[in-house]
């Protein structure tokens, strides 16, 4: 199992962290608790498991395909609905939420290849990812990703536990489907919004892989319109 950069600290910490309470109770309880320094051994080594588990980046065999959007998370589709975005294409758009449980990876996926043309990052609150107020009060970071036919918007949400939102992508940069976009700490959400019209391969409910799972199809999408080609950042 391939341990992500993001982690190694948080890792070190917990590692650290483990070390130090089970010396403590080894050392000073023992011989009058033995039963309880064992019970904290297991519950500590277990929380420690769960972190280095949470950094995994597993090898996979990603989906590349230039005509179709692929699921940037790993998690279950929560919401598909029609919205009107107020950020950046201030017209109505097809959203698709992804949210992501610790037991997730949380490692972000490019979901298309193409051109970026914006990226921003929103303090915000901390609501629980599932709320409907998430994607636009928590902390995100949003990022449109223009293709020859298409412009999507993935944003990156924290949640209640997720405190963190690391994004790699620049404006103007040319990326590829698949690469890595991002991490979220300790659970969240992603939401692609897509053009009105799009074909949709995923359903309310279903379980998704991030780099795998094919989100939608672009084959068929709505032209992209002229104020689309914008290049920004704040």
């Amino acid at each position: 199992m391939n341990i992500h950069k993001e982690g190694y600290k948080s890792i070190a910490l917990g590692a650290l962290v483990f070390g130090a309470v089970n010396i403590i109770f080894f050392y000073f309880f023992s011989a009058s608790m033995p039963v309880v320094s064992w019970i904290v051994f297991g519950v500590s080594f277990i929380v420690l498991l769960f972190i280095i588990s949470f950094f995994r980046s597993p090898k996979r065999n990603f989906t590349i395909a230039h005509h179709q959007v692929i699921c940037p998370a790993d998690g279950k589709v929560v919401v598909i609905e029609e919205i009107t975005d107020t950020e950046y294409f201030h017209d109505k758009r097809i959203q698709v939420s992804i949210f992501m449980s610790p037991a997730n990876v949380h490692l972000n996926r490019i979901p298309m290849t193409g051109k970026v043309t914006y990226s921003q990052y929103h303090k915000g609150k901390y609501l629980v990812a599932w709320h409907p107020k998430s994607s636009t009060e928590n902390e995100r970071h949003s990022v449109v990703i223009k293709s020859d036919n298409a412009v999507i918007l993935v944003k990156q949400i924290a949640g209640a536990v997720a405190k963190r939102i690391v994004n790699y992508l620049k404006v103007g940069q040319f990326v590829e489907q698949g690469a890595e976009m991002g991490f979220i700490k300790f659970g969240s959400r992603v939401d692609v919004l897509l053009p009105i019209g799009t074909e949709l391969n995923v359903k309310l409910n279903q379980v998704v892989k991030g780099g795998i799972t094919v989100l939608a199809t672009i084959d068929t999408l709505v032209p992209v319109a002229e104020g689309e080609e914008v290049e920004q950042e704040y």
